[in-house]
C-alpha cells in the first residue's frame, strides 16, 4: 500500500515541465517577430527626414494662331452623277420594213437635230396619198357641180316669182353634203401624208445614241421601240444639300433660277483619263420637299453645251460621269477666320491673353470647313486663338505660348481662308 501511494504522488510533478516547454515553443516566434517590428520602427526614426519643397504649378504650353478679319466667300461641296436633261425611247409611229439606217445610228454615235436616222419603206404610204388625192379631186368636182345646180335652181325660182323657196328647192343640203365630202377627203389626204412623212424618222435634237435595237431590213410595228437616245445641249447634276448647306448658299425650298434671281455658280471637277478636268455650270432649281429617306434637299445644276464650248480642254462633261461640285455661297463681310482645330465643340474658342492666361469665349460660327472656320461674333481680329490640345481647362489658367518653327507664331493668311 505504501508503494502505491508513492507512485501516485509522483505523477503530478512530472507533467508540469512538458507544459512549460510547449508554452515556450509557442511564444518564442511571436516574441522574435515583435522584437523585429520594434527594431524596424526604431531604425525608421533614426533615418534622416527628406527635405520638403513647395513648387508653384507649371503653366500649360500651348500653340496659337492669329485670328484674321476679311470678307469671306462661303461655299458648299457636294457630289452627283451627270445625266442628260433629255433622254427618250426612240419608237416608230408607222409600221413597215426598215430600208435605211444612218451610219451615225449606232451605240455611241452622235447626230444633229433633224438628221435622218432611219427610213421605213414608204411605197404603201405613197399609194395611200395618191388615192386620197384622187378622192379629194372627186369631192371637189362634185361640190362644183352642186354649186352650179344650186345657182340654176335659185335663178329658176326667182324667174317663177312664187314666194319663198325651200332649202331643198335651192339644193342647199346637197351643197352642204358636197362640202362635207371635200372636207373628209382632204382630212384623209392629210392623214395619208402624215403617215407618209413618218416613214422618215429624224433626230428631235442634237444628241448621242444610248442603245440601238433594230437594223436594216427588219420589220417594225407602230410603237415599237427602236432604241434610246439622249440630248447633248444641256446636262444636269442632282446634288444633295443639307439644311446648313442651304443656309451657306442662301437658297430656299423650291428655288427657281431666273434673270432676276440667278442661281449660284457651280464648278464641277473629275478625273478623266488620269487628268483633272473642270467644268462650270449654274444651280437652276431645288426640290420643293426633302427626301424622306436621306433627309436632304436635292438641287439641280446645269451645264450648257457640255460637248462644245463648255467642254474642259476638249473633254466633255459626259453622261454618267461622277463629279464633285463646289457651289458658290454667300459672302460674309468682315468675318473672322481661324484654324479649324481652334474651335472647341460647337461654339467655343480658347484665347491666349497677353498676361499668359487663358480665356474661354463663346462664338457664333458662320461656316466650318475642313481646315478653317469663319466666326461672325465672339472674337476680334488679332486675338491669339489656341490650336493645341489643353487639359483641365479653366478660365484664367496660366499658359505658356510656344512658338514652333523658328520662334514664329502660326499666322493664317488670306489664301488659307474659307472661300
Amino acid at each position: 500500500m505504501a508503494n502505491e501511494n508513492t507512485s501516485s504522488g509522483n505523477t503530478g510533478p512530472a507533467k508540469r515541465p512538458g507544459k512549460v516547454k510547449r508554452f515556450l515553443l509557442f511564444m518564442l516566434p511571436l516574441i522574435v517577430l515583435l522584437l523585429a517590428v520594434f527594431a524596424f520602427m526604431q531604425m525608421g526614426k533614426l533615418k534622416p527626414q527628406p527635405e520638403t519643397k513647395t513648387e508653384p504649378p507649371r503653366a500649360a504650353p500651348v500653340v496659337t494662331a492669329s485670328a484674321i478679319q476679311q470678307d469671306v466667300e462661303l461655299f458648299v461641296t457636294s457630289q452627283g452623277e451627270v445625266r442628260p436633261r433629255s433622254e427618250i425611247n426612240f419608237a416608230a409611229q408607222v409600221g413597215g420594213k426598215i430600208n435605211y439606217i444612218s451610219p451615225n445610228y449606232l451605240e455611241g454615235g452622235q447626230f444633229k437635230k433633224g438628221e435622218i436616222l432611219l427610213r421605213i419603206e414608204s411605197t404603201e404610204y405613197d399609194l395611200r396619198v395618191t388615192q386620197a388625192m384622187a378622192n379629194v379631186a372627186q369631192a371637189e368636182t362634185a361640190l362644183t357641180r352642186e354649186l352650179s345646180e344650186a345657182d340654176i335652181a335659185k335663178q329658176d325660182w326667182e324667174d317663177l316669182g312664187a314666194g319663198q323657196a325651200s332649202a331643198l328647192t335651192l339644193r342647199q343640203p346637197q351643197v352642204a353634203e358636197a362640202r362635207a365630202r371635200v372636207a373628209a377627203s382632204t382630212a384623209a389626204l392629210n392623214e395619208a401624208k402624215l403617215s407618209q412623212s413618218r416613214t422618215i424618222i429624224r433626230a428631235p435634237f442634237d444628241g448621242r445614241v444610248r442603245e440601238k435595237l433594230v437594223d436594216r431590213g427588219e420589220y417594225v410595228t407602230p410603237g415599237q421601240k427602236l432604241g434610246r437616245i439622249y440630248g447633248v445641249e444641256t446636262v444636269e447634276v442632282k446634288l444633295p444639300l443639307t439644311d446648313g448647306d442651304l443656309g451657306r448658299i442662301g437658297l430656299g425650298i423650291g428655288f427657281q433660277h431666273s434673270t432676276a434671281t440667278p442661281g449660284p455658280e457651280v464648278i464641277f471637277t473629275a478625273d478623266v483619263a488620269g487628268q483633272a478636268q473642270e467644268w462650270r455650270g449654274r444651280l437652276v432649281r431645288t426640290n420643293s420637299s426633302y427626301d424622306a429617306s436621306t433627309r436632304v434637299l436635292f438641287a439641280y445644276a446645269e451645264v450648257k453645251d457640255p460637248y462644245g464650248k463648255n467642254a474642259s480642254n476638249g473633254t466633255p462633261l459626259a453622261s454618267g460621269l461622277f463629279v464633285s461640285a463646289r457651289i458658290a455661297g454667300k459672302v460674309v463681310n468682315s468675318g473672322i477666320v481661324i484654324p479649324r482645330n481652334a474651335l472647341r465643340g460647337a461654339d467655343r474658342v480658347y484665347i491666349a491673353n497677353a498676361d499668359n492666361t487663358l480665356s474661354i469665349r463663346q462664338v457664333a460660327v458662320a461656316a466650318s470647313a475642313r481646315d478653317q472656320v469663319v466666326i461672325i461674333s465672339g472674337i476680334s481680329e488679332g486675338d491669339q486663338v489656341i490650336t493645341s490640345p489643353v487639359r483641365s481647362v479653366a478660365e484664367g489658367m496660366k499658359i505658356e505660348i510656344a512658338k514652333p518653327g523658328g520662334n514664329k507664331e502660326k499666322v493664317l493668311t488670306a489664301e488659307d481662308a474659307v472661300r
